[in-house]
């Protein structure tokens, strides 16, 4: 029985240790899995620059258009307030990839004009690459919701910058927009975030 007493003992020591040691929950400061989700959800929006890129090569359109950029900012500012995320904050992060993606856009153009232009039919902007923003826009404003309550912390900009660089390792991403990725996640923190813009 003494026995029996000390082996239950011993076990519920064990189990106090193992909570002691136990991973941090996901909202719990240090975890970063908001920042890496945000990151990968930068990327996926990125990627869409080439076929918008095409579209707007085979249709001889300008890269910059601002009546739809803005309305996207206007649109983004609405959802902002209802997911309770600072809509001057969704604002700004959303301007930082309408302008990624025009850095990726503007250098697909100069590389089609100084050799090979993009060869097969375009894209259909309209039926394909249009549905796929408009669904990440709503992933990456539920994002920003998630990463909100990290923006003030003093290592916010070292925290992205590790959480990008892990990501990077993780997965097969293109160097070539390894800028325009960064320039994309240059608002998430209140003093910056991986280009600190502020």
């Amino acid at each position: 029985m003494n026995r029996s007493y000390r082996f239950g003992a011993s076990c519920a020591l064990m189990f106090l240790a193992a909570l002691a040691f136990a991973p941090v929950p996901a909202i719990a400061d240090g975890d970063d899995t908001a920042l890496t989700n945000l990151i990968a959800l930068a990327s996926q929006r990125l990627a869409l620059a080439e076929p918008v890129a095409r579209w707007k090569w085979a249709n001889h359109r300008e890269i910059t258009d601002t009546p739809r950029e803005n309305a996207l900012l206007a649109d983004v500012e609405k959802r902002a307030v209802a997911a309770n995320v600072d809509p001057a904050f969704a604002r700004a992060f959303f301007q930082d990839q309408i302008d990624a993606s025009k850095d990726v856009q503007n250098a697909l153009f100069a590389s089609w004009r100084s050799s090979r232009p993009p060869e097969g039919p375009a894209p259909d902007l309209a039926t394909s690459t249009r549905p796929q923003l408009d669904r990440l826009t709503q992933s990456l404003v539920a994002g920003l919701e998630r990463v909100q309550p990290l923006r003030a912390a003093p290592d916010c900009p070292s925290r992205v910058a590790q959480s990008l660089a892990n990501w990077k390792s993780l997965t097969r991403y293109d160097s070539t927009r390894s800028g325009a990725l960064t320039r994309a996640l240059g608002h998430v923190c209140e003093t910056g975030g991986v280009g600190a813009t502020g």
